[in-house]
């Protein structure tokens, strides 16, 4: 039978409109594209894989990078055809049927509810330490319920807030290049060049092998997650296509210099092998240039990065279960609208979670979160896989009914795009034989089966219309 996008945009018309609000600008979605990746992953979390890779740690944010990026431009192919507030659950139904796209839209609702969690927890941490007398609880409820606020009252104000958040992000990360690559050749005072005895001395560029390059992939790749939220957030944009066009354009671009750009600078200035575990190597890399206070400096920027990924996510969830119930995936109660084109009942579901999940990671870190950790550690390739084989079949219907809405053609289709597959295919293999990582993949396999098998029930009893 041929196929066709029968409730998908015609070339004379869109998706059937969606009653939420169109005031996100292009600078809320430009921001938002480069601000949504940039966390607390980067910051605190890029000293484990230096010390997993050495300076080698460069070709894992490379590999890892190159991934994200097929995978966003595959995504941003199909969001500036076909903008919808469900994004790639959306596009997955489209191409694969109603059973992927109620799993892929549950799996990642559950990924962005259950990291709300460990952001405003980590965010509580720093303010706590901060402001010792006020207990970490009563920050997590003051967080949550800051952010709840903002979503509630218009779109524009989350987009304002991610807006500025972002800026402060990236503004830290562009002042940190540029002090690290002057005090690389000298320039600042009391340094002295550095030159390459960094790169290649202490066991050399790769003191681990290729295996350190694997496995440093492994530690990184999750950081580039976030992405995904832009073309969630095209929708409600006054102009979606061009305006998730541009972000995606821009945003995976930046992000890789901004990541590898980092790597390169950290790891030509300091000894690889002289981090400390657990310890920001941005921190490192201030002090040892004389930044006075380096180690408030970083707090601060993770404090905003996880308080902008917090929004960003609680955002991301409530357009993901709106756009579900739309399609009848989820309870229709979720669809009430507010005046302003807010899905109030949408926001309220995922932050009702977003608590419970902020509750359990206050009283059982070490257990019963835990385990909903790894039940969501390795959902985001699972994700990508998704989008990757939705693009596939997309595609095709793309350039055979509105060839004009292929203004973000994907990069060497189709063999882009079968190589993220095969990408992705080989972490998750590696990720098996990976002792740390293993158990991620496990419980993730579990939690999507589980997704997977409520979805192919849900299909048999509800017969197609």
């Amino acid at each position: 039978m041929r196929e066709r996008l029968e409730e998908a945009p015609h070339p004379s018309g869109d998706l059937p409109a969606e009653p939420l609000s169109h005031s996100l600008k292009q600078r809320h979605l430009t921001m938002l594209g480069l601000g949504g990746v940039i966390g607390a992953g980067l910051f605190v979390g890029s000293g484990a894989g230096i010390g997993i890779a050495g300076p080698a740690i460069i070709c894992s944010y490379l590999l890892a990078g190159v991934l994200a990026m097929l995978v966003m431009r595959a995504l941003g192919e199909m969001s500036a055809a076909m903008p919808a507030s469900g994004s790639f659950s959306v596009y997955a139904e489209k191409a694969l049927g109603r059973w992927a796209g109620f799993s892929v839209g549950w799996l990642y609702w559950f990924l962005l509810v259950v990291v709300l969690a460990v952001e405003a927890t980590g965010a509580a941490k720093i303010a706590n330490g901060w402001v010792p007398s006020i207990d970490q609880w009563v920050w997590v409820l003051l967080f949550m319920v800051v952010f709840t606020v903002s979503n509630l009252a218009a779109v524009k104000n989350f987009g304002e807030f991610e807006f500025w958040f972002a800026a402060l992000k990236v503004g830290a990360i562009v002042l940190f290049l540029i002090l690290a690559t002057l005090a690389i050749f000298g320039v600042l005072p009391d340094t002295e060049p550095v030159g390459m005895a960094n790169l290649t001395g202490h066991g050399g560029f790769f003191p681990e092998g290729f295996g350190g390059v694997v496995a440093g992939m492994l530690a990184v790749i999750f950081a580039f997650g976030g992405l995904e939220v832009v073309t969630i957030a095209a929708a409600e944009s006054d102009d979606p296509a061009r305006s998730v066009s541009r972000a995606v354009r821009s945003a995976v671009w930046r992000i890789l210099f901004f990541y590898v750009g980092s790597m390169v600078v950290i790891v030509t200035l300091l000894p690889w092998d002289s981090l400390k575990p657990g310890e920001s190597p941005y921190v490192a890399v201030l002090d040892s240039i004389g930044i006075p206070a380096a180690g408030q400096i970083m707090n601060i920027v993770v404090f905003v990065a996880l308080l902008s990924a917090l929004n960003a996510n609680l955002y991301g969830s409530s357009r993901m279960v709106f756009s579900l119930a739309e399609r009848g995936e989820a309870p229709k109660s979720l669809l009430k609208v507010s005046g302003g084109g807010v899905p109030r009942r949408a926001v309220f579901a995922s932050v009702a979670f977003g608590f419970v999940s902020v509750v359990l990671n206050l009283l059982w870190p070490d257990t019963i979160f835990l385990y909903m950790l790894n039940a969501v550690g390795a959902v985001l390739l699972f994700v990508w896989a998704l989008i990757a084989v939705s693009q596939l079949k997309v595609r095709r219907i793309i350039e055979r009914d509105m060839p004009e809405r292929l203004t973000l053609p994907m990069w060497l289709f189709p063999y882009a795009t079968w190589a993220a597959l095969i990408g992705m295919a080989a972490v998750l293999v590696l990720m098996l034989f990976d002792d740390s990582a293993r158990p991620q993949l496990l419980w993730s396999t579990g939690a999507a089966a589980l997704v997977l098998v409520v979805a192919f029930v849900r299909e048999r009893r509800t017969p197609k219309s």
